[in-house]
């Protein structure tokens, strides 16, 4: 039998602008037993839906094709970078890396990401 996978929709390095918002899926492929749980960790700790900050939160859907967990960090800082982790209490983990990046930063990347696209396909 394989094991329930979670699976995070998109990049493994999520790029974002500073106030912006971040946005996460994560879908579980477990058909027959939709997860009792899914949490959501930044780094080590639990994403805390009621801490001081505020803007964050989660919208999870159950369906007979499977469970979708959307995390919704809005007004991203640059403390909200680092990596979020998807844990169904029933399927293993899945990851992403989100940066927050100032505005300068995120055309300096998507500048050097387009030029090194450019050499290699030269």
């Amino acid at each position: 039998m394989i094991a329930a996978q979670a699976n995070i929709w998109g990049p493994e390095d999520v790029y974002v602008k500073k106030g912006s918002t971040i946005s996460l899926t994560c879908s579980i492929n477990v058909h027959s037993t939709p997860p009792g749980s899914v949490l959501w960790y930044h780094g080590a700790s639990v994403v805390d839906f009621d801490s001081p900050r505020g803007g964050i939160s989660l919208e999870t859907e159950k369906t007979e094709s499977g469970t979708t967990s959307k995390l919704l960090v809005t007004k991203a800082a640059l403390t909200d970078s680092g990596n979020y982790t998807c844990v169904p209490s029933n399927a293993n983990p899945a990851s992403v890396w989100v940066h927050v990046l100032n505005g300068e930063l995120l055309l300096q990347v998507s500048s050097e990401e387009k030029f090194s696209k450019v050499r290699s396909a030269g």
